[in-house]
């Protein structure tokens, strides 16, 4: 499938590598016309309006933000469309002040299990892939791959971890609803129960549909879910290098997005 509109792309304002503006070039390389950056848990300043002409690409505004559900593992939510509201302003602030703290200590446990000290600063939007990469970076360490740093060191269950406060589900949910054209759940096969995950979409807009698994999946659960709450599909590659169009929506299918975003 040719995708028309990569739907989740984040930048250097959360996690990615590419600058705003080098957006645009980026989707030309992949014969993207639309892109969506979904920054995590937080807005990107420089897109005023929920959709933007830039440089010939179409740039969508959103965000994926972490929520915890009262029973069951932490999602990502994906918004679209944002138009922010006072009460998602005042919610990011609260989870990127946590961000900041969490990423404090997150390099320190770094720095005292390698006994190195890495080129990085804690700051809003700082994630465990900027940890990853200084760890890669540094010429005193033996990682080669960021994945082999989340794997030994920063991962879930890694002894260098640190848990960092999440937005409640249904707060995220109503924060988004207010804020959005549209909310969905992202990458439902990348939870460890992919059929709770999908259970929740009966209170969302929409589901990613289509997104660059490690490996092959299987489409039915998520196309019930579809059928069932009459969710939109969405599709990303959950960019966060250069390379965009690795997953998203075709051109009929961005149009009933876009119709279904009010954009």
């Amino acid at each position: 499938m040719s995708v028309f509109a990569d739907l989740h792309v984040h930048t250097t304002n959360s996690d990615g590598e590419m600058r705003l503006s080098e957006v645009p070039e980026a989707a030309r390389e992949a014969g993207v016309s639309v892109v969506a950056v979904t920054d995590h848990d937080r807005l990107h300043p420089e897109l005023p309006t929920p959709v933007t002409a830039f440089e010939g690409v179409t740039v969508v505004h959103g965000i994926e933000l972490r929520v915890e559900p009262e029973d069951g593992e932490r999602v990502d939510l994906l918004g679209y469309g944002v138009d922010s509201t006072p009460d998602l302003a005042a919610e990011l602030e609260r989870v990127q002040t946590d961000r900041k703290e969490r990423g404090r200590k997150l390099i320190e446990n770094v720095e005292d299990r390698l006994g190195v000290e890495l080129d990085l600063e804690a700051r809003e939007g700082l994630g465990r892939p900027h940890v990853a990469r200084a760890v890669v970076d540094h010429p005193e360490t033996d990682y080669d791959e960021t994945d082999a740093v989340f794997a030994d060191l920063i991962g879930d269950d890694g002894p260098c971890f640190v848990a960092r406060d999440v937005t409640p589900f249904e707060r995220g949910v109503e924060l988004l609803s207010d804020a959005c054209g549209l909310v969905g759940l992202a990458h439902p096969y990348r939870y460890d129960d992919p059929e709770a995950a999908l259970d929740l979409t009966s209170d969302l807009d929409a589901v990613e549909r289509y997104y660059p698994y490690d490996e092959e999946v299987d489409p039915r659960p998520v196309e019930r879910a579809i059928a069932e709450h009459d969710l939109i599909p969405t599709g990303g590659s959950d960019a966060h290098g250069r390379e965009l169009g690795k997953s998203g929506l075709s051109k009929p299918e961005y149009r009933h997005f876009r119709s279904s975003v009010n954009l």
